[in-house]
């Protein structure tokens, strides 16, 4: 049956085509609605890992039980789970196991741009690249077969548009491949160095048995034209490609970028006066071709940007083509910047943060826009997990100069995510730090996964439920407090009586997301209007629900949650 497809839905029903029967995955923009939609089908197995070498080691351990298994990632994800992929290369599996990443060119939810090819290169793992929904469906399960047939993971890598673009797709029947049987064998899965020293010629072969497949296997393809030009690419630059010049050039269509195929190559440019090589971030193909010693013209990151993604128009603008300049709207639209929500648990804290002046490490999430102004309240934002290790390091070099007016901020599911190893280090090497978990009972970024902290799992079921001040006093924090961040005094009061302690201390800003379907909004705020002052200091918490019009505060109601922070900003009594 065709059907119209989102990019990550078909990969979910590739995964679910293709006989998988566990996935582990950490959600992250752009992956997360692979995991989401592969746990609609009662077949497989599916979970939220505290991170993404957690997903990744499990999902291994599934793939040894004889189960073909998947793992989910973003790109920033897949330098979490490195640890175990880069050895993993050397083990091999026993059922298939792929692992998804999505890059993310333009850095539209991610805090880098980096390009998981350099991944697959370096731990000697093939990649498939699809370019639209239905490739995204084959691909996933033909990753199955190759990681059986080679002995390997596989690398499964979306992008942004590819992951949330919808294209044409045709749904095929379930696989239902006989289960592996596990054997036991030390030298194959025990990678101590005298194993795995043997277990390394083995991948160089498997490699080069892979480059061999690729050429004839028909996942990269040639599209022909009357031409004396060429070009090589992949993915959503392959689309970009077919959109601006058509049928006018002949194309090499690459779904395994790595590894490369070099014969083919070399024969595709047999000929041709002109390659040029179409591929968005990193120039990994243009590197390749560039080494095979073609005597033709090559071109690469001299026409395009190594910088964002591409669209139609760079494409058209790099080709000398008509660039569109699409349509225009006659009305001046005011730029919405980024910002928490409406009555977002995490404002009051932020504001209290910002009023104390103190430098504040911050950490991934949606409270990383408690860095947005009006509330400005974060200094760095680094990596998961590194607020509290960075504030650590801080306040040891810095001694009590830093100490005092500085604290580090994290959100619950982050904190579970590789936050913890952090505070370990503040506990166990006695740092005075301050560091303040931001509890919205959810995991916020991404659109609400469930997380080791909420008492559900994946399906919304009872789970395991952490509790985070037993967590950290069992840790050795014995200064543990929590605070409700709508009240901006108690905020306030609490991060300056933890500062001035002599010793770690830790405060949890506790309230559920204002989104959560659980949560009941309250009657929205009025603004008396013979009250108001116009002193604009009920703006100074960033809400989007409070502007100034006619020189009058103004509360939109389709927006106001009646959380009453901004009742604790008017002297006057005017809200």
């Amino acid at each position: 049956m065709k059907q119209l497809m989102l990019g990550n839905a078909a990969a979910a029903r590739g995964l679910f085509e293709g006989g998988c029967e566990f996935i582990s995955s950490y959600p992250g923009t752009p992956s997360t609605e692979i995991t989401e939609e592969a746990a609609k089908f009662k077949e497989i197995y599916c979970e939220w890992a505290p991170n993404e070498k957690v997903a990744l080691e499990s999902a291994f351990g599934a793939c040894l039980a004889g189960r073909r298994a998947f793992c989910g990632m973003k790109h920033v994800g897949l330098n979490v789970a490195a640890d175990p992929l880069y050895t993993m290369s050397y083990t091999g599996v026993n059922a298939g196991l792929v692992i998804g990443v999505a890059d993310d060119p333009g850095m539209h939810s991610s805090q880098n741009e980096q390009d998981s090819r350099h991944h697959a290169i370096a731990s000697k793992i093939p990649m498939l690249e699809p370019s639209d929904s239905d490739e995204a469906r084959e691909f996933a399960k033909l990753a199955f077969e190759i990681s059986e047939k080679f002995d390997t993971p596989v690398l499964y890598k979306m992008c942004t548009r590819v992951a949330h673009s919808q294209s044409i797709t045709e749904a095929c029947e379930r696989e239902t491949p006989a289960h592996k049987e596990y054997k036991k064998d030390i030298t194959k899965y025990v990678m101590a160095p005298a194993n795995a020293i043997r277990r390394h010629p083995f991948v160089e072969q498997r490699m080069a048995d892979l480059a061999k497949w690729s050429e004839t296997s028909g996942i990269n393809r040639v599209e022909k034209a009357d031409s004396k030009t060429g070009i090589i690419t992949s993915s959503t630059a392959y689309q970009y490609v077919k959109e601006v010049l058509g049928d006018s050039v002949n194309i090499l269509k690459l779904g395994m970028v790595n590894p490369l195929p070099a014969e083919m190559i070399k024969k595709f440019a047999d000929g041709l006066e002109k390659l040029i090589i179409v591929e968005e971030l990193d120039p990994v193909i243009e590197t390749f071709v560039r080494g095979l010693g073609l005597t033709c013209e090559i071109h690469g990151k001299d026409m395009f940007p190594i910088c964002g993604e591409f669209s139609q128009n760079i494409l058209a603008a790099a080709f000398g083509r008509e660039v569109s300049q699409g349509t225009k709207l006659d009305v001046a639209i005011p730029v919405r910047p980024p910002i928490m929500c409406a009555g977002c648990p995490h404002r009051g804290m932020f504001y209290a943060l910002n009023k104390l002046k103190v430098t504040v490490f911050g950490d991934i999430g949606c409270y990383t826009l408690g860095s947005v102004a009006p509330l400005s309240a974060m200094d760095v934002t680094l990596c998961m997990g590194a607020s509290f290790s960075g504030l650590h390091g801080w306040n040891k070099a810095g001694g009590a100069e830093n100490e005092k007016k500085s604290v580090a901020v994290i959100g619950d599911s982050t904190l579970m995510h590789s936050g913890m190893t952090g505070l370990a280090s503040i506990a166990y090497n006695q740092s005075n730090s301050t560091v303040i978990v931001l509890d919205n009972s959810i995991t916020g970024m991404t659109g609400h996964q469930q997380n080791p902290t909420t008492g559900k799992n994946l399906y919304g079921e009872p789970a395991g439920r952490v509790d985070l001040e037993a967590l950290a006093r069992a840790m050795g924090i014995n200064r543990v407090r929590v605070v409700d961040p709508y009240n901006i005094a108690e905020c306030e009061a609490a991060v300056k009586e933890e500062l001035v302690v002599e010793e770690p201390s830790l405060i949890i800003s506790r309230r559920p997301c204002v989104l959560l379907k659980e949560v009941k909004a309250k009657p929205a705020l009025v603004v008396d209007e013979a009250k108001c002052k116009s002193c604009k200091m009920c703006m100074k918490i960033g809400c989007p629900a409070i502007a100034m019009k006619d020189g009058k505060a103004k509360i939109d109601p389709t927006l106001c949650v009646g959380c009453g922070v901004c009742t604790q900003m008017c002297k006057f009594g005017a809200l």
